[in-house]
């Protein structure tokens, strides 16, 4: 069984120093790179690079730059989604972004955990666990997604928040742990 298989199945795995993997993110830079080279009006250029480097992209994404990604193809952004500046998507395992979701700016999603003994960590052991963003969910700036969490549909994701647990659907939430502060109701349309 290779590392990238082990990773693939949620268990730890050699991320620093084996080959194979080393080679997919150094690709996967190389088309970070270019993609935050070209200007915001080549927009042809901008979605082949994405294209290329996402597993799959809806309709009507803007992808704001710079993006970080570790191997981008096991990011998915569904239909009229938008991601601001600097979002940097640790992608070890899926990270699955719905339709018209709204990320501002500085969000990390971040599916890495490494151990908490330092011997095992420092031979390069992690394991990877997939984040999911449902549709229709606002994660204001700076939020930080931690590995297997999933926010529920239509929930806002208060500025500045470390999401260490699921979300559930139709909420507000906020903090550092992030916690339910109420449920979003017909109170919170604007008047």
């Amino acid at each position: 069984m290779t590392e990238k298989d082990k990773r693939d199945q949620g268990r730890w795995y050699d991320a620093n120093f084996d080959r194979e993997l080393l080679a997919e993110r150094m690709e996967a830079e190389r088309a970070v790179f270019r993609l935050n080279a070209l200007a915001p009006d080549q927009v042809d250029m901008r979605r082949k690079v994405l294209d290329g480097l996402l597993g799959s992209l809806g309709r009507d994404v803007e992808l704001l730059t710079p993006l970080n990604v570790d191997y981008g193809y096991n990011v998915h952004i569904g239909d009229a989604s938008f991601v601001n500046h600097h979002a940097y998507l640790m992608d070890g395992a899926p990270i699955t972004i719905g339709s018209h979701v709204f990320i501002g700016p500085y969000c990390g999603m971040y599916t890495a955990q490494h151990p908490l003994t330092a011997e095992e960590r420092n031979a390069g052991l992690e394991r990877a666990l997939p984040i999911t963003v449902e549709d229709d969910v606002w994660l204001g700036a700076n939020v930080t997604l931690l590995p297997g969490v999933t926010v529920g549909r239509g929930s806002v994701i208060g500025a500045g928040s470390v999401v260490t647990h699921d979300v559930p659907a139709g909420v507000i939430a906020v903090g550092n742990p992030c916690r339910v502060l109420r449920p979003i109701t017909d109170a919170d349309r604007p008047q």
